[in-house]
């Protein structure tokens, strides 16, 4: 069975092999593509904002919007808890930082390269 392409169009399911990654058209299971990249980069710009919510009235800076994924989050993580001085994780993409270390993070982001907002209030 030979199937043709209009276009644009990419073979996104086939019946030999299944769903298959819209990027290296590999099945699913065997790409390896999309293991390093980051689940999605927004609009580029880094998002810094104050939480407590669930953490018993404990304030964290949470780090929302870096394009990084893998080592290279975990590097970054790692480098902004040694420069604020305090710990922290990484949880779904999002770098969290303890305490209010808001400037900081920002003032060293900035320093890198990086478009930085502070959100929420």
């Amino acid at each position: 069975m030979g199937q043709k392409r209009k276009g644009n169009s990419a073979l996104v399911y086939s019946t030999d092999a299944g769903r298959r990654c819209p990027q290296c058209a590999r099945p699913v299971a065997d790409c390896v593509c999309g293991k390093d990249r980051p689940a999605s980069v927004g609009d580029g710009i880094v998002r810094i904002q104050r939480e407590t919510k669930g953490r018993g009235g404990k304030a964290v800076t949470v780090v929302r919007g870096l394009p990084l994924a893998g080592p290279a989050l975990k590097a970054l993580a790692k480098q902004l808890k040694q420069k604020c001085g305090v710990g922290g994780a990484i949880k779904d993409e999002v770098i969290e930082i303890q305490g209010d270390q808001r400037q900081l993070i920002k003032a060293e982001l900035e320093k890198q390269g990086y478009t930085v907002k502070l959100a929420g209030g």
